[in-house]
């Protein structure tokens, strides 16, 4: 996931015109795009924008809001000793990280740098604590699976021989190893240590420090990634316990602190718990799993915020503050380096549809319709209201391809759209592959922090398979912010119809095969408050930017109701368009052409010098009231051309 490209920042991206590019296809009708700026407004989470470990030169170029220290390595990490076991990633390996100074550890970790990294770019923590119940015993190189303890493996480290996948060469797994090879006992007294740890580094929750906490990773999954220390499936109920005891310690030892949970790796993870995935993994008994069958017959997912519900009722603390899922697509080819194929891509392009579509029916072993985002709201209105929504791993794959990028720049669409509240790729991509443009679309579009808005607003496509539209409205300037997908591959002209908008030209940035090296600002589209028409080039990510048109107090109308050779008529409306009255006011414009003047006016007193006019008021129409108008008009004179003038004033103030 290394391309060769070298990342150019967006002025020298715009330079770039001058490469020879492959012929532009004929443009065809797009489907229609609508947006109403008025309609279905809600809060976008800027936290929906996070990754899993960035570098510090990513997170500062798109202001990464939150970031993620997680994955199988940190089920078992020791912050004491600053080590990980790498668990079935890694051969069960104790590897202990890189650190300049281990003799002052716990200071100085990897972990504590990685939350200095987070204060140095302004970027929210989410940490993972393990729950598990073991930890990496020290910072000596160890395994779980030594091949002079217990015999030939299948597979071992090709850098350390000793060290096996703890299977037999025929595939069976080794039973009865010793989890103190490699791992020492912990409880929720470990997770407490460290918060106090960091937040003496740090600062608490509430003022400055970690703000979130993951309650370990994957622990459906234990049974098979960390199968050398926990051999069999987490059920239900001490998936529950552990919850307990463990939300219980992070609350105690940090009140302001948010903790997010269960941490399952996918749709399955809400369905059956880790004991009845181990159990039917082997079996076959998924149509009537046991751990399930005895908890009611309720799917994890719902039995697990009831639960979380109940402990807030009996105990009056929330120890739960967001569900949270991983989802990777499990559509064949999708997540991968690779763009793959065709047919993978454009299979990479449809499958966005099951984090919301319900008509789409997924295409994997799913085979159902997921609408993950809304089936997991779903399942939080109805057995924990007001708890958050959080996929802390996803990936889409491609990261070194233009459609890749197409792709995270649907699904960070999909995330503002659909109300997510926290989200992180795993894992970062490196500054110069496709997929940090699609962030950079979002986060800094123009180089200079240029954003997405914070509010959504109604956006829809007639056709959101080829040219999806996500709009937002920003806060700083109320300008109107949208994102154009064009998934294929063909240019595609379309009509946008605004509503609740003024803007009258929109900025155009561009992210497309055309220059993969960065965003490229476009010419200028012009635009009326109904919308506009516009062309999105293939296989394309097109922000525009729509800034509102400037507010005053009066409004003008200039209309020539008659035009002949060399002369014209014009009629003028003011409207008060403010709360009080106007005594007195003093109209102001300049023609378009050399050649255009007044030669007679009324219901004013006229007056031009050179291209600029002036109109003021006479006694009997020098007060307007608020919402009322003056009418008035003059005939004039014009050689070569008779445009209409664009930009008035009023007392000096610019009138809409």
């Amino acid at each position: 996931m290394r391309p060769t490209t070298a990342l150019l920042p967006v002025v020298l991206a715009a330079a770039l015109g001058g490469l020879a590019l492959p012929e532009p296809a004929l443009a065809v009708a797009g489907p229609a795009l609508t947006v109403d700026a008025t309609a279905d407004r809600h809060s976008i989470s800027p936290y929906i924008y996070g990754m899993n470990f960035a570098d510090e030169a990513l997170a500062r170029d798109i202001r990464l809001p939150v970031h993620r220290y997680g994955g199988n390595h940190t089920t078992r990490y020791n912050f004491r000793t600053d080590t990980t076991n790498r668990a079935s990633d890694w051969y069960f390996e104790n590897i202990p990280n890189d650190n300049p100074d281990p003799a002052s550890l716990p200071k100085g970790s990897e972990t504590d740098r990685f939350v200095q990294q987070n204060k140095a770019t302004g970027t929210q923590t989410v940490m993972t604590v393990p729950m598990i119940g073991w930890i990496a015993k020290d910072r000596a190189r160890s395994c779980s699976f030594s091949v002079a303890k217990y015999g030939p493996q299948e597979s071992t480290d090709y850098w350390a021989p000793d060290c096996g996948n703890g299977r037999k060469p025929d595939g069976t797994p080794i039973t009865g190893n010793d989890p103190t090879d490699t791992s020492v006992a912990v409880g929720p007294e470990y997770v407490a240590d460290w918060i106090t740890h960091l937040k003496g580094q740090f600062g608490s929750a509430a003022n400055g420090g970690v703000q979130f906490y993951d309650l370990d990773n994957e622990p459906d999954l234990w049974h098979s990634t960390h199968r050398d220390v926990r051999p069999t499936g987490l059920g239900y109920d001490e998936l529950r316990d552990r919850t307990y005891e463990y939300a219980a310690a992070i609350k105690a030892a940090d009140p302001g602190a948010k903790t997010l949970g269960p941490v399952g790796w996918g749709l399955n993870s809400t369905v059956f718990s880790g004991l009845d995935q181990d159990v039917c993994s082997r079996t076959g008994c998924w149509g009537n799993p046991p751990d399930k069958a005895a908890h009611g017959g309720q799917d994890l997912g719902p039995w697990y915020l009831d639960r979380m519900r109940e402990y807030e009722e009996r105990h009056g603390t929330r120890i739960l503050d967001y569900f949270d899922i991983h989802i990777y697509p499990q559509q064949s080819g999708v997540f991968g380096d690779a763009a793959g194929d065709a047919a993978t891509q454009a299979l990479r392009l449809r499958s966005t549809r099951q984090l919301w579509d319900p008509t789409y029916v997924d295409e994997s072993w799913i085979n159902q319709p997921v609408r993950f985002i809304p089936r997991l709201r779903d399942m939080v209105d109805q057995h924990y209201p007001g708890t958050k929504l959080a996929i802390t791993e996803y990936n889409w794959g491609g990261y070194g391809s233009m459609n890749g990028a197409l792709a995270e720049a649907d699904v960070l669409g999909i995330f503002g759209r659909e109300g997510l509240d926290l989200a992180n790729l795993w894992t970062a991509p490196s500054a110069d592959q496709p997929v940090a443009n699609a962030f950079r679309i979002y986060r800094n579009y123009d180089g200079a922090g240029g954003a997405f808005g914070e509010t959504s607003v109604s956006a829809t496509s007639a056709d959101q398979g080829k040219l999806a539209v996500y709009a937002a409205e920003r806060a700083s300037d109320k300008a109107l912010t949208l994102v154009v997908v064009n998934k294929s591959g063909d240019d595609l002209t379309s009509a946008v119809s605004l509503a609740g908008v003024s803007a009258t030209t929109a900025q155009v940035y561009r992210y497309s095969e055309a220059n993969l090296a960065g965003i490229v600002r476009a010419a200028d589209q012009a635009v009326t408050p109904s919308g506009f028409t516009a062309t999105f080039p293939a296989n394309s990510i097109t922000h525009l930017v729509l800034p509102p048109a400037p507010k005053g107090d009066c409004q003008v109308s200039y209309t020539v109701p008659g035009d002949w050779p060399g002369g014209f008529t014009a009629q003028v409306v003011i409207a008060n368009t403010g709360t009080t009255a106007t005594n007195g006011w003093r109209l102001g414009f300049d023609f378009p052409a050399a050649g255009q003047e007044v030669t007679h006016g009324w219901s004013a007193d006229w007056r031009q010098t050179g291209a600029s006019v002036t109109a003021e008021s006479l006694s009997w129409n020098a007060r307007i009231e608020p919402g009322a108008s003056v009418f008035l008009g003059f005939n004039g004179a014009w050689t070569g051309s008779n445009p209409v003038p664009t930009s008035f004033t009023l007392n000096g103030r610019r009138c809409t």
